[in-house]
């Protein structure tokens, strides 16, 4: 995916009986979580894949532990990226302790690093901004490097009604099917997360 670990990040695996949970702890995707210098929040200390529970909690590769990163660290910014959407930090450093640390970064009044990092859900929930298909720092609808094309890319680039199934990044609202056109299809979340009326609009990535 084009993540560069750093620390004791990299080796993560699981076994296939995680994936049997089923409920709320249920397993749905991964994330690639980070902690940052907090003298310094561009620099990069520590990585870690983890899981993603169907409530959203973020967990070790056990499937329900706490996240644990081997660090000395006491004082630093988090980061979470995930493979079609766009990351996110925490706006100010986060002080580590020697029990779990909870971050809710779904609250809508959650502080976060930048502008607009997140958008606001029906159910007035903080997410992530998805529609990133090419898997860089911005979320296009046209132009070079857009995050449309690759959708049509992905189908066989001739016929827009086509259909794929599987998990891939061009499944930008992970539905399990990467559409072109039609109901439900993904190409539409790109152009709404920009703003839905300017196509050369571009959403960036608040990360430093």
């Amino acid at each position: 995916m084009g993540y560069s670990h750093f620390g004791d990040g990299g080796d993560e695996s699981i076994t296939s009986s995680i994936l049997a949970n089923t409920g709320n702890d249920a397993i749905v995707d991964w994330v690639f979580v980070e902690l940052r210098d907090h003298l310094n929040p561009s620099v990069v200390l520590q990585t870690r894949s983890a899981l993603l529970q169907r409530d959203g909690d973020v967990v070790d590769t056990d499937g329900v532990s706490a996240l644990n990163f081997n660090t000395s660290e006491t004082v630093v910014y988090v980061a979470v990226q995930h493979r079609v959407h766009l990351g996110i930090m925490t706006f100010d450093p986060v002080q580590l302790g020697q029990g779990v640390v909870a971050i809710d970064f779904s609250g809508p009044q959650v502080s976060l690093y930048g502008q607009d990092a997140t958008r606001l859900t029906g159910d007035n929930k903080s997410a992530l901004w998805t529609g990133n298909s090419s898997h860089d720092n911005t979320i296009k609808y046209a132009g070079n490097a857009n995050d449309r094309d690759p959708i049509l890319n992905s189908i066989g680039g001739v016929v827009p009604t086509d259909v794929i199934f599987g998990y891939l990044c061009e499944d930008v609202n992970m539905d399990g099917v990467v559409k072109y056109t039609g109901a439900n299809n993904d190409r539409d979340k790109i152009l709404f997360n920009i703003g839905g009326s300017v196509p050369t609009s571009v959403r960036l990535e608040q990360l430093p």
